[in-house]
């Protein structure tokens, strides 16, 4: 069985601890889009990695990790991350060979950071809130045809016409802009030259290997970054990220065709949380700001990228239906129950009212979902309980049993999976997707 890993809501719900976990069940752990904007953030043994962009299955010996076509590759970060795993002692064998990257990626560079850092900086209060790492404009380049790919880099004959003819349009905006920032063609053909170098021994066809993993019966883990109401496409535009954030960015992103995938789990917190600029119907930031504070300390709702405070909300089942609808769920990771762990009473949101209308349908719609007014359903809270004595749902609080109905019945998918702490062993695996 291969199983597919989807933020179900805005992003930073806890999938490296959910990938973590389940790729002591695969073989293949495989990234298939976004860039080093994602932060993946897990708890071993009281030890706590954060990973950008090699996959999460990392910490576990023996796994294939895998970095596809569907990403957007920026080597240094890569080179800091393997470099920290193995001073760490989380990163088990010869680098090369636990993590491959594509040759079909595309590569960010220094000047697609910079016009992302001159964008955000001119639009002032206008600002979309990316984390000015170059992810748009490097996907930008890439359906402009204008892209470098990591095998360019091992191809010194064609490189430096292909980073010619991207540069030159960056320098016309630079020079308008910020003349500071003029990119020298020598300079970059130089930097791609020697990270092509040491690129190399990790360079391979992604896609090949998928397919003789499916051909071999090899269980494969894929590993999705940000959250489905960030997708370019199903999302919040233009307040989302630049790929495809859903479970059919899995397929383009791999290029494995559907007889390639089993079951799609989608990961949600147990409240929801939405960093950077944008509509959220259930927000709290104003109407309590204080629970908010207590929530997003309780629950350290912190960027692991960038720091940024994440803003709270209650858990919102309108905008979850919607979730399951674009990614077919078969499966829900419910994470951070322990966050709201002795709360009297918490509300959810179960429909919209917009322009005097109640619906229960969600729109990605900006300037419509910055009109919803939530419809809010006050249900109990739990008490703070001793989770390591749970084996089974019937071992929670009866309140808390009641809110994971309520989820599973909003959303139409069953909870496999609940997390109550940070750490790989604060787990309840409710059903296992890989089987067995």
């Amino acid at each position: 069985m291969n199983v597919v890993i989807v933020g179900a809501q805005w992003g930073d719900e806890g999938k490296g601890k959910v990938v973590d976990l389940y790729s002591s069940r695969a073989e293949v752990i495989v990234r298939y889009q976004g860039g080093n904007n994602a932060g993946h953030t897990l708890v071993v043994n009281g030890k706590k990695t954060v990973l950008h962009l090699i996959p999460s299955g990392i910490l576990h010996p023996d796994k294939l990790c895998l970095i596809s076509n569907g990403v957007v590759f920026d080597p240094e970060n890569f080179f800091t991350e393997i470099e920290s795993l193995v001073a760490s002692g989380g990163l088990h064998g010869k680098p090369s060979d636990r993590v491959k990257v594509s040759d079909r990626a595309h590569v960010i560079l220094p000047y697609h950071r910079a016009l992302d850092r001159m964008r955000e900086d001119r639009a002032g209060a206008g600002k979309l809130g990316t984390t000015v790492r170059g992810i748009g404009p490097a996907y930008e380049d890439k359906v402009s045809r204008r892209g470098i790919r990591v095998g360019d880099l091992l191809r010194p004959e064609s490189l430096k016409t292909k980073l010619e003819r991207a540069i030159e349009e960056k320098n016309v905006l630079f020079e308008r802009h910020s003349p500071e920032n003029r990119v020298s063609l020598d300079e970059v053909y130089a930097f791609c030259l020697k990270i092509g170098e040491k690129l190399a021994p990790y360079v391979t066809d992604v896609h090949s290997n998928l397919y003789e993993a499916v051909d071999q019966k090899r269980p494969i883990l894929f590993e999705g970054a940000q959250g489905t109401l960030l997708d370019v496409d199903h999302g919040t535009y233009p307040f989302v990220t630049s790929s495809s954030t859903i479970m059919g960015g899995a397929l383009t992103g791999t290029g494995l065709g559907a007889t390639g995938f089993g079951e799609t789990i989608g990961i949600m917190k147990a409240y929801t949380t939405r960093v950077g600029s944008g509509p959220f119907p259930s927000e709290i930031e104003d109407t309590d700001p204080a629970l908010a504070e207590k929530i997003r300390t309780i629950g350290k709702e912190f960027g692991a990228t960038t720091g940024r405070k994440r803003r709270i909300g209650w858990l919102d089942l309108v905008a979850m239906r919607y979730a399951a609808e674009v990614n077919g769920f078969s499966g829900l990771a419910l994470m951070k129950v322990d966050v709201l762990n002795g709360f009297d009473e918490l509300q959810v949101v179960t429909a919209y009212e917009v322009d005097g209308k109640t619906t229960t349908r969600f729109s990605a719609d900006a300037e419509t979902l910055a009109r919803v007014k939530p419809v809010l359903k006050t249900v109990a809270g739990w008490p703070d309980y001793d989770a390591s004595k749970v084996r089974s749902v019937l071992d929670l609080p009866r309140s808390l049993q009641d809110y994971i109905r309520l989820i599973e019945d909003g959303v139409g998918a069953p909870v496999v999976l609940l997390s109550t702490g940070p750490g790989r062993e604060e787990t309840l695996v409710i059903r296992d997707p890989f089987g067995g």
